[in-house]
């Protein structure tokens, strides 16, 4: 910012010097003009034409040309002539070299505010602020996500009517499972942009998955707004998708999100759907569905169908955990604010390289523990993000007092990281078909502490 204002005021100084250039040339256009009327010879001029005249007339008196009144008559039109013409050269006083020198300055100043004014209504400076901001605060970890978070927040207490700020912010929140905020910012940038089908389609899914994947009544309206004014809008077809695919309604699923795919311009989120239609068409041969594969197979292509026969063998992602509790953290549990039945249970799976949104989430409560579950592609908060997407991952277990998707000071932690994501086509190969993962040991151990 202190280099843009250092280019207004570079830009600023030529035009000052514009306005104050009179001031400088003032005192020599004085002179002149006062030269000027002092050494005017107009009155002298209309003296002599008068006489000229006036003897014209005597001379034809004397001829005999004129009688005594036509001579009167005429010496008086002269003379008032004459009068007139005098009237006419009467000039005011010139005013001194130094009048108006206030109005410059004034003008100077006028123009300096007025300028800074309509730049801070319609210049970039909330942009440049903007940027500064992102680039002030690059992504390495965790840490370092919310201090971007942190940082963008502020921006929209300092500017809370750019929209590209709240644009910046809300997939942040999104991606860090913090919905709730999420939801808040992506609606005050539908306040300030207007019902765009594409931010009301984000709305729809950021409300499905805070819904645990459940098509309520409010989602529902907020799709048929968009399919009324989009009927191929990519957001909202993969959110039926995956809607139809929680119901096992595979070939319904597929049909949404091959029309996804076709509008998505990020490749990764095509992959991902790409992902999805792979367990869909799994999920249809391992239940022996005769129809719904032979429709499957009518509505691929031939090099696709040779591609399904080949993801069929490649198995689904899981992970079997068994949470628990250190009993040395047991009086913490019983400590905080809330009763065990109340404290939110989060177990969430990330990539390892912490690139992408949470690949599964699970939300219990403490009361629970210990307890025994699979994480898989149904716990996927989001198409692109799913654990078979990812070869290890950081496996987390929070008890949360607040209910915060992010973790706060006295929450109670465990975590396990580097883990090899399993498939079961991996578990068949080693211990055959019908082997079973062991669970992987997540102990809930620690207390944070800031």
């Amino acid at each position: 910012m202190i280099l843009l204002w250092l280019a207004i005021a570079v830009l600023l100084i030529p035009a000052g010097w514009l306005l104050l250039l009179p001031l400088r040339q003032a005192r020599r256009v004085h002179a002149a003009q006062q030269a000027f009327e002092n050494n005017d010879s107009l009155g002298a001029e209309n003296v002599r034409v008068y006489r000229r005249r006036l003897a014209s007339l005597e001379r034809g008196h004397a001829r005999g040309e004129l009688d005594d009144t036509a001579l009167a008559e005429g010496r008086v039109e002269l003379e008032r002539s004459l009068l007139e013409d005098a009237e006419s050269l009467k000039r005011s006083p010139l005013k001194a070299a130094s009048s108006g020198r206030v109005l410059v300055p004034v003008l100077l100043v006028a123009m300096v505010a007025g300028s800074l004014y309509w730049y801070q209504r319609e210049g970039a400076s909330g942009d440049l602020a903007l940027a500064q901001a992102i680039a002030a605060t690059p992504i390495h970890d965790a840490a370092s996500f919310e201090a971007r978070i942190a940082r963008l927040r502020a921006e929209t207490e300092a500017q809370p009517d750019n929209a590209k700020v709240w644009m910046a912010l809300f997939p942040l929140y999104r991606d860090a499972g913090r919905l709730d905020e999420a939801m808040q910012s992506l609606e005050a940038l539908i306040a300030l942009e207007g019902r765009v089908p594409a931010l009301i389609a984000q709305l729809a899914q950021l409300k499905f998955f805070a819904a645990q994947r459940t098509l309520t009544d409010e989602v529902q309206t907020l799709v048929d707004e968009v399919l009324a004014a989009d009927p191929r809008q990519p957001t909202v077809l993969g959110l039926l998708g995956i809607e139809a695919f929680d119901h096992a309604r595979y070939p319904e699923a597929i049909d949404y999100w091959r029309k996804a795919i076709a509008g998505f311009e990020n490749p990764d989120a095509a992959k991902a759907l790409r992902e999805g239609i792979k367990a869909a068409r799994q999920r249809i041969a391992s239940a022996g569905d005769v129809d719904a594969s032979v429709a499957l197979a009518n509505s691929v292509a031939p090099d696709q169908g040779a591609a399904a026969d080949q993801d069929s063998k490649e198995g689904a992602a899981r992970l079997t955990l068994k949470v628990s509790l250190d009993p040395a953290l047991e009086a913490q549990l019983a400590a905080l604010p809330v009763s065990a039945e109340a404290a939110t249970l989060f177990i969430v799976a990330r990539d390892g390289e912490g690139k992408l949104p949470p690949l599964a989430v699970v939300r219990t409560t403490a009361d629970k523990l210990p307890l025994t579950l699979t994480l898989s592609d149904d716990n996927a908060m989001a198409p692109m993000a799913r654990l078979s997407m990812a070869e290890r991952v950081t496996l987390v277990a929070r008890i949360s007092a607040s209910g915060q998707p992010t973790a706060q000071p006295g929450d109670l932690e465990g975590k396990l990281e580097n883990v090899i994501v399993t498939r079961s086509a991996d578990a068949d190969d080693e211990k055959g078909t019908d082997a079973t993962q062991a669970p992987l040991a997540l102990r809930i151990d620690h207390r944070i502490t800031q």
